[in-house]
């Protein structure tokens, strides 16, 4: 086809390699001389799409260009390999130095110079490549009995740089390149057969062929890790599509709660009159839908720091552990076919988890998502009135001696985290009595939650937050009005138990409820006790005070809610090297300034 690109063409190659081969010949020639001891073999490569040079040039991250490339690469060292290992160099000299012996090769050169046909082209491109300047044998000098490598310094000289040229004038290839790496720099000389070649078309072919190898090393080194893949033979995309196709199976195994809980948010936002109430109520049920899966990898990979092995940097990080993330940041930076992948199965996972929260399958204690949830098959909708769930025991209910500090022993609250432990709310009122402040004290993560790592967490120590809420006048005893995160709903106090001999309150149950339009959007039940421990009779008996007040079904029954662990009231402080560096960065001083900051400003 005269050599036309053509579209969807491909081609295979046959390549001429001319290699160094004195040191095969027969009279083991010592590299100490000039000789002409020629060999060559031919490689063979392809199919190789045409134009597949500029297609690198113009897209050289595309992994399915770079597989080309070094594809290519690989092929012609395999062969070349392949070529010694068999005696290839040793049975071409002899072969060469056969024909010279029968045949007029300067007769067969002039022969070919005058071609009408080549034109004394043989070949339509050669590349003469040198290798590394400093790695070339240098000349054997009388006092010494070694002859060692060529060296770039020379007293105050030094060599920058080193281009050559191979002679072709009567014979030989149409573009010709001659290359040599001195100090790091490959060297590269372009010497056409002129005037067959002009300097405009040399000019364009050379700077064709720099961008092309430029190009090529500047993303290879850029996405090493992108290699890797390649040479795994991992298509581009397909890690993208295989976590892709994860997360679809994820979202379709809760398919079921996601089109429930879509179909209760259209009702809610169609029934809310005012839309930034139904946007406050749905945006704190998001803060918490998202923040819940993003602690479940932070608790992962502190487990992972802590259970490295190795030798420990600065008696905190496992070496391993570093190097561990420096791989896995250098993959997630320099290959953009992990990082695709890795943004998908993010966040494939991420709604595979909360798709499980609304199912119920995530932990009914604290990521009970759905909403208008059900019970036992029966979806329960909207708030109850405190009237409905109010106990006798309320009766006479005075909010002072409700005042103090209170452990929380069980919890059905999706604004809570199964991770902490030693969980305490510490209520007291404001001085002009229509206010309450919730000192809500956690420590985390808990033992069970993260076994390797739980002591070395900045808040194992513990950490406060507060609540804020109003005391209306217009409200009967036993409701307080909670505030946060941009929502208010009541706090309706339940229940309490009275110590027979001084009818101080030492167990409650609390129950808040916030609901937009006839929807609930969240409820949440707190079992607490003035004392850190209770029995298992003392629980069975508040989930029976709790049934009775028909909270079952909003999350009161055993299965529903999380018992929070408890390490110890007279355990001691936990001090070991990471809560000594939490301490010299000042963290615990930040947490305590945090800590009255938000307490003056709920005041």
């Amino acid at each position: 086809d005269g050599g036309d690109a053509k579209a969807e063409k491909k081609r295979n190659y046959k390549v001429l390699q001319s290699l160094d081969m004195r040191r095969f010949g027969a009279q083991l020639d010592k590299c100490e001389t000039v000789a002409c001891m020629a060999g060559s073999n031919d490689l063979m490569l392809g199919p190789i799409p045409d134009r597949s040079g500029e297609a690198v040039r113009a897209n050289p991250e595309s992994s399915e260009n770079q597989k080309l490339f070094w594809a290519l690469s690989r092929e012609g060292r395999m062969q070349t390999n392949k070529f010694i290992q068999s005696d290839g160099p040793v049975h071409a000299v002899r072969v060469f130095d056969f024909a010279m012996t029968i045949s007029d090769m300067n007769n067969l050169v002039d022969l070919t110079a005058r071609s009408k046909d080549s034109q004394g082209r043989a070949y339509s491109a050669g590349i003469s490549n040198n290798g590394v300047y400093e790695r070339q044998a240098a000349v054997k000098r009388e006092d010494t009995s070694e002859r060692g490598n060529i060296q770039i310094k020379h007293g105050k000289y030094e060599v920058l740089d080193v281009f050559y040229g191979t002679p072709h004038s009567r014979s030989g290839c149409l573009y010709s390149v001659s290359t040599i790496t001195v100090d790091g720099s490959m060297e590269l000389t372009f010497n056409p057969a002129s005037p067959i070649v002009s300097e405009e078309t040399n000019a364009k072919y050379a700077d064709a062929f720099v961008e092309l190898l430029e190009k090529v090393v500047a993303s290879s080194s850029a996405s090493s890790s992108g290699n890797f893949l390649s040479n795994l033979n991992i298509s581009e995309g397909s890690l993208s599509l295989i976590a892709a196709a994860c997360g679809a199976v994820g979202v379709a195994i809760h398919a079921g709660a996601w089109s429930e809980f879509f179909t209760n948010l259209s009702v809610m936002k169609d029934s809310v009159a005012d839309p930034k109430d139904f946007w406050d109520a749905f945006n704190f049920w998001i803060f918490f839908a998202v923040g819940h899966p993003l602690l479940q990898p932070i608790l992962w990979i502190s487990d992972v720091l802590h259970g490295s092995p190795g030798p420990m940097v600065l008696d905190l990080v496992p070496a391993s552990f570093l190097m561990a993330n420096i791989l896995f940041i250098g993959l997630t930076a320099f290959s953009k076919e992990f990082r695709n992948a890795l943004n998908v199965a993010a966040l494939s996972a991420f709604l595979t988890y909360v798709g499980a929260g609304l199912d119920g399958q995530a932990g009914l204690g604290d990521f009970n998502l759905q909403l208008n949830d059900s019970y036992q098959g029966q979806v329960v909708k909207g708030c109850p009135a405190y009237e409905d769930v109010r106990q006798p025991s309320m009766d006479g209910f005075d909010l002072d001696k409700y005042q103090g500090k209170w452990y929380e022993q069980k919890f059905h609250d999706w604004t809570q985290f199964k991770e902490v432990y030693d969980t305490t709310l510490d209520i007291k009122l404001t001085p002009d009595r229509q206010g309450w402040i919730d000192d809500f004290g956690v420590k985390g993560p808990a033992p069970d939650s993260a076994k390797l790592s739980w002591d070395k967490s900045p808040v194992a120590n513990g950490a406060h937050y507060f609540l804020f809420g109003r005391v209306d006048s217009n409200d009967p005893p036993g409701i307080l009005r909670e505030k946060g995160f941009g929502v208010e709903f009541p706090n309706y106090i339940v229940d309490v138990k009275k110590d027979p001999t001084t009818g101080e309150y030492t167990e409650a149950i609390q129950f808040q409820c916030l609901e937009r339009g006839g929807v609930r959007v969240f409820e949440g039940i707190n079992f607490m006790s003035r004392n850190p421990v209770m029995t298992d009779e003392e629980l069975t008996a508040m989930h029976q005070r709790a049934k009775a007040a028909g909270m079952y079904p909003y999350g009161a029954a055993p299965e529903q809610m999380h018992t929070v662990a408890r390490r110890g009231v007279d355990e001691p402080k936990i001090d070991n090297n990471w809560q000594q560096m939490w301490h010299a960065i000042g963290f615990d001083r930040l947490l305590e300034l945090l800590t009255e900051s938000i307490e003056d400003g709920g005041r």
